[in-house]
């Protein structure tokens, strides 16, 4: 064999090596978050090693669970950093466990439907142990920086680069991925929107974000702002031991029955000395005043280079609430509101590594910003302000379904929506004795109301 014809089938191998190893390569994926939707990220990271390498989940407190880690401690940690969690003592679910678990782990059937948040930490703990996530998982390591590592052409983003503070050994490391998926929640950081006069209010101002407990309240007259879920709850709470409880909102009126210390007013106008002083021109004496009025979103791990923008708690550019649009190797699980949390993470994971495996070939850049332009518009128009864009509620069955279809992956059993809509309904006639039910899935498409079994 001539040599000229020996060299040239050493090339021929070498490049065949070297197609088949990229060929193989494994996608490094970071995770932020080791809450829910970040368990559920690494979770189903983990069921694919043939194509995604074992996960880094990087979990700034020392356990899983995210905001359903209990802590008595307001304000800041003791590594400075602010307090995560806005969980309260007393909070029970407001959506039945039979609902609101991961499709492919159920909560103790044992348990009433509506749970106390330390057994949502327990199941959240359980699933970790299940699916062998705990290695995985860098515990009390803080993600500084995240940025992207670009080609030499500066044209194409190829990768991504981690840099974490271990809050142990205060060692400092980076690390590349092909991939992140941002899972930090949106439940830390109080949104406090202005009130005229505020300065003038000799009372206490706080946020929900700090309650912990109804007993420092004993005896005083409190006013709250803002009714959505955790507003309502903790006013029904409060009203146990204070001696009365205004509740003011800008919702349509609620049917429900309430206790007899419990009002419900339209519109803040401004503060006075004692109180506030509503759109009905009243004054309402005040002790203490309380913002229910959620949460910004924050990613104070994201430079400038990133690009996502946060303006008036709707984040861009975002293709189905979850793809970074300009760098589409970067992905955000649960930014959506008043959605059936787990399984919706469950969807968004899925559709993100449908992205990833090629399963489902994202769009161009400018088709997915066109695409959610479109969605936006139509928002609008159907009369959902600009700040509720993020919101589902209703919305998330037609969403989920989207994502099911492009991932090819199973779609919601039709008894999700249904139990899910049905307590809403229930839950509006009867804030006050809604959590008393308890109830049984039967099948996909069927569940009825049962006593628990007793522990």
């Amino acid at each position: 064999m001539p040599i000229e014809q020996r060299t040239w089938g050493m090339t021929k191998v070498h490049i065949f090596v070297k197609s088949l190893k990229m060929s193989y390569h494994k996608l490094k994926v970071a995770v932020i978050g080791a809450g829910a939707s970040g368990l559920c990220a690494a979770r189903h990271l983990l069921s694919r090693p043939q194509i995604f390498a074992l996960p880094v989940v990087y979990e700034l407190s020392d356990c899983v669970g995210g905001t359903w880690v209990y802590t008595d401690r307001v304000g800041k940690d003791v590594n400075g950093l602010p307090i995560h969690s806005s969980m309260y003592r007393d909070l029970r679910t407001n959506i039945p466990k039979e609902v609101m678990c991961f499709p492919d782990f159920s909560f103790d059937t044992r348990l009433p439907s509506f749970i106390h948040h330390s057994d949502v930490k327990l199941y959240l703990e359980q699933y970790t142990d299940h699916f062998e996530i705990k290695p995985h998982i860098k515990f009390r390591t803080h993600v500084e920086q995240l940025n992207p590592v670009f080609e030499t052409t500066g044209d194409a983003q190829s990768s991504w680069e981690v840099t974490s503070l271990n809050l142990n050994s205060h060692c400092r490391s980076t690390e590349r991925f092909d991939s992140v998926i941002v899972c930090n929640g949106h439940y830390s950081d109080p949104f406090i929107p202005h009130i005229s006069e505020i300065e003038h209010f000799k009372g206490q101002i706080m946020h929900s974000h700090e309650y912990r407990f109804a007993e420092p309240f004993t005896g005083k007259n409190l006013v709250l702002l803002g009714a959505g879920s955790s507003g309502i709850d903790i006013a029904l709470e409060l009203s146990l031991v204070a001696n009365k409880v205004v509740l003011i909102h800008n919702h349509s009126p609620i049917s429900s029955p309430l206790p007899p210390n419990f009002l419900l007013v339209k519109g803040v106008n401004r503060f006075s000395e004692t109180g506030v002083i509503c759109n009905d021109g009243m004054e309402y004496p005040a002790d203490v005043f309380m913002f229910c009025t959620g949460y910004n979103y924050s990613f104070p791990f994201l430079g400038e280079e990133v690009g996502l923008k946060v303006k008036d708690h709707r984040v861009t550019p975002l293709y189905k609430h979850i793809v970074h649009t300009s760098f589409p190797t970067l992905f955000f699980i649960g930014l959506c509101k008043t959605v059936c949390p787990f399984p919706f993470f469950q969807s968004q994971v899925l559709f993100v590594l449908a992205s990833l495996d090629g399963t489902y070939k994202l769009p161009p850049k400018a088709e997915m910003d066109a695409v959610t332009e479109h969605e936006y518009q139509t928002s609008l128009q159907s009369g959902i302000a600009h700040r509720h864009f993020h919101k589902l509620d209703s919305l998330q069955w037609s969403y989920n379904a989207e994502l099911a279809h492009l991932s090819k992956t199973d779609p919601m059993p039709p008894v999700t929506r249904d139990l899910y809509e049905a307590n809403k309904k229930i839950r509006k006639q009867d804030l006050c004795n809604y959590k008393r039910s308890n109830y049984k899935i039967v099948s996909n498409d069927t569940w009825i109301t049962v006593n628990p079994k007793p522990l």
